[in-house]
């Protein structure tokens, strides 16, 4: 019933501004209506490659003048590449993030666990000398934030985990990345994932304790 009064009122006050834009002619509108239609559809060659040129080069002013970061994420202290190491080499992601199986965070590879690798493989590579500079004056590597979540939500990456949530549901496909780009996780992405899997939608169970 109010869905009905509501169209009913849209439907008077819009006839309405037509008997008022035509001085009580409302024939008028839609005669007019039909020679605009009829007047576009002769000048459709010219106003077609018109609206194509204003594309081309509100695309072209686009690619221009966007910097190249914002394609990708933020510059590292350590030029790291998720493509090289996950994809590439298949390096799983609990081997550097080591607590994502059973803490709330997923943690960070210490210095030492880059060096496991790369005191062998490219050590003298000027990337890898930087490893050994933090390594050296016991340093940890400043890795920089890429992912972000509002500090009152509690996100539980172990338990996640054990429910076989896939990082790439959330991340993204990290092993075609070289830089990544992270993401802001509002609300509603998490509750569509919920709803599908047909999780705790609790606030203060799920999210919020």
């Amino acid at each position: 019933m109010e869905l009905l009064i509501t169209s009913l009122s849209l439907f008077t006050l819009l006839a309405i501004i037509i008997l008022i834009a035509t001085r009580g002619r409302p024939m008028r509108f839609f005669t007019a209506f039909g020679d605009t239609l009829m007047n576009l559809w002769t000048n459709r060659g010219p106003l077609f490659w018109t609206a194509l040129t204003v594309l081309l080069v509100l695309g072209f002013l686009f690619y221009f003048y966007t910097p190249p970061q914002s394609w990708v994420g933020k510059a590292q202290p350590i030029a790291f590449s998720h493509h090289l190491h996950s994809g590439v080499k298949n390096i799983q992601c609990e081997y550097c993030h080591p607590y994502v199986g059973r803490s709330i965070h997923p943690g960070l590879p210490p210095v030492e666990k880059c060096l496991h690798c790369h005191n062998y493989i490219i050590a003298n590579h000027w990337e890898i000398r930087k490893e050994h500079n933090y390594y050296d004056t016991n340093t940890p590597t400043p890795w920089r934030k890429v992912n972000y979540l509002a500090e009152h939500v509690v996100f539980n990456h172990q338990r996640h985990i054990k429910k076989q949530v896939q990082c790439v549901e959330c991340h993204g496909q990290i092993e075609k990345m070289d830089r990544i780009k992270g993401k802001h996780f509002y609300m509603g992405f998490c509750i569509k994932c919920h709803r599908e899997r047909n999780a705790n939608l609790d606030c203060w169970l799920a999210c919020h304790s």
